[in-house]
């Protein structure tokens, strides 16, 4: 549990360190909730007017494991449209698990615990709502689990609260 707690500071850090850039949607920090096969809490930070940092922390209930996800995120105008943006991106994770529940090969447990890293992209379309300053979005994170587990795709539904 302590790498868990070095980890969420060392995500914090990376987040906040840039404080004052003001991305083209018009916000600057988003925070909000990731509801999809891996839901959780998620932090959006632009560093440059088309590039934001997102980390994600999220958990699958289906395997009891948390997840550590930061993604790098370049961001663009979408359909001519204020306010829309696509993005994409790429970045890394790095997952806690209960092996019990993580694996099943052929109807048989393990009682181990699983650590694994990955790399994982990104690819979805957000739209900033001003006059309530929140944004709702939707994307698809393919990734790819190391050692252990293999390629997944997740979906999922967002809002944040931005400022």
């Amino acid at each position: 549990m302590r790498t868990f707690t070095k980890l969420t500071i060392a995500l914090a850090f990376v987040l906040f360190a840039a404080l004052g850039a003001q991305a083209q949607s018009g916000y600057s920090t988003g925070i909000g909730l990731r509801g999809g096969a891996a839901s959780g809490l998620t932090v959006k930070h632009f560093i440059k007017s088309d590039a934001a940092i997102e980390g994600i922390l999220s958990t699958s209930f289906k395997y009891r494991g948390t997840v550590i996800t930061v993604l790098y995120e370049k961001h663009a105008q979408a359909f001519n449209t204020s306010g829309l943006q696509w993005y994409y991106g790429l970045g890394g994770h790095i997952g806690f698990w209960d092996g019990h529940d993580y694996y099943d090969h052929g109807h048989r447990h393990y009682d181990d615990n699983v650590v694994g890293v990955g790399i994982d992209g990104i690819l979805g379309l957000e739209y900033y709502i001003r006059d309530i300053p929140f944004t709702i979005g939707a994307d698809i994170k393919p990734y790819l689990n190391i050692p252990r587990g293999g390629g997944f795709w997740d979906t999922a539904l967002h809002v944040r609260y931005v400022f």
